[in-house]
């Protein structure tokens, strides 16, 4: 079933039709459709918007905040089990997960500070998580600052490596909160 927002498509979920993951949302203005190669725009209504990548309105769009996406990347799936390397993460691991989903992009010496961890394991943790496709390192774009902390506030990336929760990541936590008791 589709509903309407004031400038966006939302798919809302049903079982027959195609699901959007959280925080995606379709362009008006293009209509893309499952056969259509894709472009998301990252708005100030915290969502990523998704056009066709010769939507018009992209030529007016700030180049930091397009993004490339794949239907793959933002269709919502149906069951969900993690693979092998789900028994290798700890309660740390989890903390820095959902320190991420909490609030969004953040880099290494934050989340050391936030989770009181040694800034070396903080480190190491991320470019694992990163390595197990659980988080991504963010390019360089605007982003938004500490989702949660400082509303609306956009900044340039700057010289630290971001990373952010991937859906792997999302799933794999969702996962753990469900059957960790």
């Amino acid at each position: 079933m589709l509903s309407f927002s004031a400038d966006c498509l939302i798919l809302q979920p049903m079982t027959d039709e195609i699901r959007l993951k959280e925080s995606y949302t379709l362009a008006k203005c293009c209509s893309p459709s499952p056969e259509d190669k894709i472009v998301g725009y990252f708005s100030h209504d915290n969502y990523l918007k998704v056009h066709r990548h010769d939507c018009g309105n992209l030529k007016k769009a700030e180049p930091a905040r397009l993004v490339a996406l794949s239907w793959d990347d933002i269709l919502e799936g149906a069951s969900f089990t993690p693979g092998p390397d789900y028994h290798k993460l700890d309660a740390t691991d989890f903390a820095v997960l959902q320190h991420h989903l909490d609030y969004g992009i953040d880099y290494s010496l934050m989340v050391a500070k936030a989770l009181a961890i040694p800034r070396q394991d903080a480190f190491e943790r991320h470019k694992r998580l990163k390595d197990q496709g659980l988080l991504k390192r963010v390019e360089p774009r605007i982003v938004q600052y500490r989702k949660g902390i400082v509303d609306n506030k956009w900044i340039k990336h700057r010289n630290h490596t971001y990373y952010d929760l991937t859906e792997k990541g999302k799933a794999y936590l969702e996962y753990h909160q469900i059957h960790s008791g």
